[in-house]
């Protein structure tokens, strides 16, 4: 069966990865309200990872990545909340937090490609013309 092109990229790997260690942590959680918010905003991100692979054009690709990255914040402040509640252990939240941290970073520099501010590894954009 073939992948699709997202499966490819390490960031959604990374943020799907996120997304179940999310679920792990909150599945004891009685906080329902919460545990709902956390877990969506967790979700979103590879969703619209994918999504924006998806799309037909590197703008639309780059438009979905900043909703994953936007989501991505979300996360660590829902997170950050959950911790002071005392709805998530510390130790596990933080943890939780560097890799939506990492895979914000991660979004960002991919974003800047789509957007064409950097330009891909192993693609030629100054290759002499086909004779």
């Amino acid at each position: 069966m073939k992948e699709f092109s997202f499966q490819k990229l390490e960031v959604w790997k990374r943020s799907s990865r996120l997304a179940c260690d999310v679920y792990s942590e909150l599945k004891n959680c009685h906080d329902y309200g919460l545990k709902d918010q956390i877990t969506r905003a967790a979700v979103s991100i590879p969703s619209n990872i994918a999504e924006g692979e998806e799309r037909e054009s590197h703008a639309e690709s780059a438009r979905f990545l900043y909703f994953a990255k936007g989501s991505s914040g979300e996360l660590a402040t829902q997170i950050f909340i959950a911790i002071e509640i005392g709805v998530m252990e510390k130790q596990n939240g933080l943890k939780l937090v560097q890799e939506a941290r990492e895979v914000s970073a991660m979004l960002g520099a991919l974003i800047k490609i789509r957007k064409g501010c950097v330009k891909e590894d192993g693609v030629n954009y100054h290759a002499e013309p086909r004779t």
